[in-house]
């Protein structure tokens, strides 16, 4: 059996950060991600939002349609986002869906921070 999602969050240097550990697929735990997303955005002006995925172990449909929300939630709030830490199967569902075009990535966390700040 898959691990639910679990997403903690926190807010550092005025970057948002969440941190995905599970299964990033359909089921009752995926929409921890949107309200945690949400709650991130909510707190004021952020210079970025920054998903930890290496922990995601799978990834579905589902999924990725979650991870188009949020990055939908943070464009509105002209807030960038770096996925960070992407396993080679996620990486290789970016590539394919072309979602990796919105949804860049990033090796580590002090990287996407460098990233946003040049933006």
């Amino acid at each position: 059996m898959e691990m639910a999602l679990q997403v903690t969050s926190k807010t550092e240097e005025s970057f948002g950060i969440l941190n995905l550990t599970g299964s990033l697929t359909l089921g009752p735990s995926l929409g921890a991600l949107r309200e945690a997303a949400l709650e991130v955005l909510s707190g004021g002006k952020l210079s970025g939002l920054i998903l930890r995925v290496g922990e995601v172990t799978t990834v579905d449909s589902a999924g990725l349609g979650e991870l188009t929300v949020v990055y939908t939630f943070a464009s509105k709030q002209k807030c960038p986002i770096r996925l960070v830490e992407v396993n080679p199967s996620l990486h290789k569902i970016l590539e394919m869906t072309r979602l990796d075009e919105l949804l860049r990535a990033a090796t580590d966390v002090a990287s996407a921070k460098k990233q946003l700040k040049e933006q």
